[in-house]
């Protein structure tokens, strides 16, 4: 067998942006994984996911406009399925065409890390200069009494199952997959209840996002209970019953299903060798700045690294570390990494927020714009949200922004770009937005900082 300069575990985005990467950059390089290409992302998470919000938004638009849609007992179900799949199946050929393009030598095998520079891939051995393992998460399983009864989901299980559209969801966990599933199932006329064990939906954004997105979901049907601490998940006359406590008050959840929303653990099970001492913390894989773990020519990135759990930040933590591992200097500032819901409107966070640069010492200037005024949010529905925009209070460099609105995690990517260039507020006036136009309330909190608006009238442009 070969030997590689760099042997990639786990076809995920972060494996496979670091494959790619290698690739491009001259060196011989193996990817082994087991499962189709893509990972969780594109086989049962974030395109997937996706997709049906997609059709979930085109139903709810049609709803708006006064048309007849069907209920989740008439609506063809298997018909969005196979438009979701359609887009997976697509987008995997595409990923297998772009690892055979750069000739990257792939192994569909179950591997296991034997020691610096060992690999087993089935029943072959292969021998590299380095290792990168990428090997993703799994869905957290709480130890709740009656979790694995039938009806009971994780979000992985619905997504790949041929499951039918369910009357009733109770959903277990308010983070982003609870609440995207909320957003979803609701816009198709399912009945959703919500159990957040928080005191708040999407506990890891801004406090002023989640208390926003609680309203906008609970307007779209959705009933949430927060603070609630789920004891046991039992069969009921409608399905399943979620039994559970909030503060002083004890409650009954039914559903016709349980969707299992607590998070994800990373995948470490059998990745390792019992005899490879790789040093962990909390669970993940500890690493140094280059994302080499505590075995020398070992490199771990994504999920099994902790932090947020996100397939762009896997992405370039793979990419980041194979150019360090060829001596670049790595142009991505991974300190700035954007994060999204993609709920209706969507909501997306980037850098600082005014709490956090608080707790930091670090003086501000915030400027926000409500879109209730935008033109193009009044001509899409004219839902609630609003852009924010954190700078330095000396320097006025943007530090942070925070966004819900249609096409924030569009939005967030521009000023993620201006963060990570340290764009001060000026620079970030120069640029004209086009009318109408979401982009116009970047404008709009841009001139809010020092108290001014650039809308002559409500909804009108600059």
């Amino acid at each position: 067998m070969d030997s590689f300069d760099l042997i990639v575990v786990g076809a995920g985005p972060g494996g496979l942006a670091a494959a790619v990467r290698a690739a491009r950059l001259g060196m011989k390089t193996a990817l082994v994984e087991s499962r189709e290409l893509g990972g969780t992302c594109l086989n049962r998470g974030c395109v997937p996911t996706k997709a049906l919000l997609r059709s979930a938004e085109i139903l709810r638009g049609a709803r708006e406009l006064g048309l007849s849609v069907p209920g989740p007992e008439e609506l063809d179900f298997g018909a969005l399925r196979a438009k979701k799949d359609e887009a997976v199946e697509r987008l995997r050929a595409g990923t297998e065409a772009l690892v055979k393009s750069w000739k990257i030598s792939l192994f569909r095998a179950e591997a296991r890390v034997l020691g610096s520079g060992r690999v087993s891939a089935g029943e072959l051995l292969l021998t590299g200069k380095r290792i990168l393992v990428s090997p993703g998460g799994r869905p957290a399983l709480p130890p709740i009494p009656g979790i694995k009864l039938p009806g009971v989901y994780t979000s992985d299980g619905l997504l790949e199952s041929g499951s039918p559209l369910f009357q009733s969801l109770v959903i277990l966990g308010g983070g982003v997959v609870g609440a995207e599933m909320a957003s979803l199932y609701a816009a198709l006329g399912c009945r959703v209840t919500l159990l957040e064990l928080t005191d708040r939906l999407v506990p890891s954004m801004d406090r002023e996002l989640s208390q926003s997105l609680a309203q906008l979901l609970k307007k779209q049907g959705v009933q949430i209970i927060l603070s609630a601490k789920v004891s046991e998940i039992r069969k009921s006359d409608g399905g399943l019953a979620c039994v559970y406590a909030a503060g002083e008050r004890e409650g009954l959840a039914e559903g016709s299903a349980v969707l299992v929303a607590a998070g994800r653990r990373p995948a470490l099970d059998r990745l390792f060798d019992p005899g490879l001492e790789i040093k962990t913390e909390k669970g993940y894989i500890a690493v140094n700045g280059d994302f080499e773990t505590s075995v020398p020519g070992v490199f771990a990135v994504g999920d099994a690294v902790g932090g947020m759990q996100l397939a762009h930040k896997a992405e370039a933590e793979g990419v980041f570390s194979v150019e360090r591992m060829a001596g670049l200097a790595p142009e991505a500032d991974l300190s700035l990494i954007p994060s999204c819901v993609y709920t209706e409107p969507e909501l997306a966070s980037v850098g600082l927020t005014p709490d956090e640069a608080k707790l930091r010492g670090i003086p501000v200037k915030t400027g926000k714009s409500l879109m209730t005024s935008n033109a193009r949010n009044v001509i899409e529905g004219g839902q609630r949200g609003f852009v924010r925009l954190v700078f330095h209070g000396e320097t006025e460099v943007l530090l942070g922004a925070q966004l819900l609105c249609p096409k924030a995690s569009e939005l967030i990517g521009g000023l993620t770009a201006a963060a990570a260039a340290k764009m001060t507020r000026t620079q970030l006036l120069k640029g004209v937005r086009p009318h109408p136009s979401f982009s116009e309330g970047i404008f709009e909190a841009l001139a809010a900082v020092d108290g001014r608006s650039v809308h002559t009238s409500p909804g009108l442009g600059r």
